[in-house]
């Protein structure tokens, strides 16, 4: 019997979930800050860079004002750009396959991602996945009209919704605790992948955790009727 979901559409978080992009962002970030005076991050303070939005993360991270931040920004993407998108970029293992057989199973999926949406479709192009998406969501190219993970995540469900389909039962599949707070204000129920960059209590309040793609597969596709 062909396979089915429990869920009528499935959002994507990209940063630690369907792809690994650490690689490139340490060396972005390192430029960056380094070229602005400030010390660079080490790989195990990347927890804090990747997933809220960058804007942020600057002010947080670093204690830059707002406006410094809005600088800061831009000089990174301008080094994102000249660096390349999906430079150093990989996927989590078995992720872009279960994408394909979602796509197969003709389960809507869009992403859904803090990322500005110009670098997430240059990603999902990169790695071959656009064909399966129905949607691809991101932040807007400010960072600012569009940014928070409720905003990234209210579009990708209007989208879907106005291309036609069923967002009645969605499920955002996600790895830090911006995904399950953003997620919440939707009333949609997050997966929470552990694999991604996350400290142990940012699961609490996600439906469920998996530690692995086939975890995955088991709770997105199941046999028979649902």
């Amino acid at each position: 019997m062909a396979p089915r979901s429990p869920f009528s559409c499935i959002l994507w978080d990209i940063d630690g979930t369907v792809v690994d992009a650490s690689e490139g962002i340490l060396r972005r970030l390192t430029r960056c800050l380094t070229e602005l005076g400030y010390p660079a991050p080490t790989r195990a303070e990347l927890v804090h860079w990747i997933g809220p939005p960058m804007h942020q993360s600057f002010q947080t991270n670093v204690g830059m004002s707002p406006e410094e931040a809005a600088d800061a920004v831009t000089h990174y993407r301008a080094i994102g750009r000249e660096d390349g998108y999906a430079s150093g970029a990989r996927l989590y293992p078995g992720i872009g396959e279960l994408i394909g057989d979602l796509a197969a199973a003709g389960i809507p999926q869009a992403t859904a991602s803090s990322k500005p949406e110009i670098q997430v479709t240059a990603l999902m192009d990169h790695f071959d996945l656009a064909v399966h998406l129905q949607a691809i969501v991101g932040a807007t190219a400010d960072e600012k009209t569009r940014a928070s993970k409720s905003a990234v995540i209210a579009e990708a469900l209007r989208q879907l919704a106005a291309d036609g389909h069923d967002i009645s039962r969605p499920v955002l599949i996600g790895d830090r605790h911006h995904d399950i707070d953003g997620a919440a204000e939707h009333g949609v129920p997050v997966i929470f992948v552990r694999w991604g960059f996350s400290w142990p209590h940012e699961s609490e309040g996600a439906q469920a955790v998996v530690d692995t793609a086939d975890q995955l597969r088991a709770l997105l596709l199941v046999d028979g009727d649902v």
